[in-house]
């Protein structure tokens, strides 16, 4: 009964998410949004809407583990295996807004969530606090939106969709709005049977609900940002494949954490696991994107690989040490020692080999500049 409460929720999650998205996807190309801005904004807080709605659902329930857990969790897994993928797809381009502000967002915002967490509780208040940032960063994107050129995007939703009449405008708009209504409530019938098949799970393996909440949760409820930067990947669309992931990101630390903070009656309790492991790694994911989304304004394919290997190591090591396996001590010693300094000696070169490509060419352009004169 636990398993099929489980599959039944994660079904109605992605189906709910692709209603979501899709309504609100056309919805916004029809007023006049750019790709970037809906993979940040529509889209992101589309297909997060599962995170939010699990988390809400279990904080309501007393399950605070999964609440916090499935935030964290479904960071690290959006970065290092959603983007993974999407690079092995297509190497990713990365948008100049990304590297100088959204990225950077999101690695404040995963800093002020340890910062509140350190104590070992996220108060209500934090929460009220949490949730303020997101409806500025919202309202910051809006405002960048109306600067973009809403005449092109238009047109480029007219060449896709055709051109509309008042009257066909006003049926889509219908349908649109019917579709938006329709996953918003598939979203909340398979939020409230995951957690229930997780929580049920967890029970009967004896395995905690944190370790849950980080790994099948996690994951269940990242399953339309999957098909979402996957399916955009394919399509071309690789501004809506990045800008998903760090819209998404950032949504969940700013609008489910705080959103199921203030609403909890005391607060989200925070495990210390959380705080000395999971955290720390959540935030280290979030600062490898500004080396890795610097260099070339691309996510490579081998850096593709890079964040799909780390993934598997970080669950690896999650069931590891839940069960204590003898072999936890030594993955431990490898990581610390030889993966991660690898990894940091590789990145440092990638990005001083991308300075000097970058000093090089704008050195040709003023030679060029000065051989005119």
């Amino acid at each position: 009964m636990a398993i099929l409460l489980l599959v039944t929720g994660l079904v109605l999650l992605v189906a709910g998410a692709e209603l979501l998205v899709k309504g609100s996807s056309k919805l916004a190309a029809a007023m006049g949004i750019s790709p970037l801005i809906i993979g940040l904004t529509i889209v992101a807080f589309g297909t997060s809407a599962p995170e939010l709605t699990v988390s809400l659902v279990a904080a309501i329930k007393g399950s605070t583990d999964i609440a916090v857990g499935n935030v964290v969790g479904s960071n690290i897994f959006n970065i290092l295996f959603i983007l993974g993928v999407s690079a092995l797809i297509t190497p990713l381009a990365v948008a100049q807004q990304l590297v100088r502000l959204d990225v950077p967002i999101m690695i404040g915002g995963s800093i002020l969530m340890a910062l509140m967490a350190w104590n070992g509780v996220i108060s209500r208040l934090e929460g009220i606090v949490l949730f303020a940032g997101i409806l500025g960063y919202t309202i910051f994107l809006i405002r960048q939106s109306q600067k973009e050129k809403s005449k092109a995007v238009k047109k480029e939703y007219e060449e896709e969709y055709g051109k509309e009449t008042k009257k066909t405008r006003a049926t889509a708009f219908m349908l649109q709005g019917a579709m938006i209504i329709g996953g918003l409530a598939l979203l909340i019938f398979g939020s409230r049977w995951l957690v229930e098949g997780a929580i049920d799970i967890a029970h009967q393996m004896g395995v905690s609900d944190l370790v849950v909440g980080l790994t099948i949760v996690a994951a269940g409820t990242s399953m339309p940002e999957v098909f979402t930067s996957v399916i955009a990947s394919i399509r071309g669309e690789r501004d809506i494949a990045v800008g998903n992931v760090v819209g998404s990101n950032i949504f969940n630390i700013l609008s489910v954490l705080g959103l199921s903070a203030a609403i909890a009656p005391d607060g989200l309790p925070v495990s210390s696991a959380l705080i000395s492991f999971d955290i720390p790694v959540m935030i280290a994911v979030a600062v490898a994107c500004l080396p890795i989304f610097f260099t070339g304004n691309l996510i490579a394919r081998w850096e593709g690989v890079l964040f799909l290997g780390y993934y598997v190591i970080y669950t690896v090591y999650l069931v590891l040490s839940a069960s204590q396996h003898d072999s936890l001590p030594l993955l431990s010693k490898t990581m610390l020692w030889f993966v991660l300094p690898l990894t940091a000696i590789t990145l440092v070169v990638v990005v001083i080999q991308a300075q000097r490509k970058e000093q090089k060419q704008v050195w040709g352009l003023k030679r060029e500049w000065l051989s005119d004169f």
